[in-house]
């Protein structure tokens, strides 16, 4: 890797802190996120000011849920292994201030890298848009004092 930033190339990377690591963080984005729908995927998203988290930097987390219901172990891994590259390699397509949920449908085994980035660049404004709606709403009601 040293050698690829002294040739002055482009290294990306997939940092701890780009990375959803906990249960309980999986299952605050999918309790409190915003939903968007494609082919193969269910996309959560859940701006980090919203879920009451500590302001981690200004970069995206992402999390890849793949039930047995896609397919056996290897297929299941190999699915998480591509959505994380297409993030890796194209982080401008998911809001730098979420955390961001892929949960993966029947059928998502079969797809290459292309299709998986072209499946999300489709769904882009509407991951964009889910920020904004997210933003939007009051993320707690008011409680009362009895």
């Amino acid at each position: 890797m040293p050698a690829a930033r002294a040739a002055g190339l482009s290294v990306c990377g997939f940092p701890r802190t780009e990375r959803l690591l906990r249960r309980g963080q999986y299952l605050r984005v999918q309790n409190g996120g915003r939903r968007v729908h494609t082919a193969h995927f269910v996309i959560l998203v859940l701006p980090r000011g919203v879920q009451g988290d500590a302001q981690g930097p200004a970069t995206a987390r992402i999390g890849v849920t793949v039930g047995k219901r896609v397919g056996n172990a290897v297929r299941r891994n190999r699915v998480k292994r591509v959505v994380r590259e297409v993030y890796r390699t194209s982080k401008t397509l998911f809001p730098t201030d979420c955390d961001v949920v892929l949960v993966a449908r029947l059928g998502a085994d079969r797809l290459d890298y292309g299709a998986v980035k072209a499946e999300v660049e489709r769904a882009r404004d509407a991951i964009f848009e889910a920020r904004t709606k997210a933003l939007a709403r009051d993320p707690r009601p008011p409680q009362s004092s009895l």
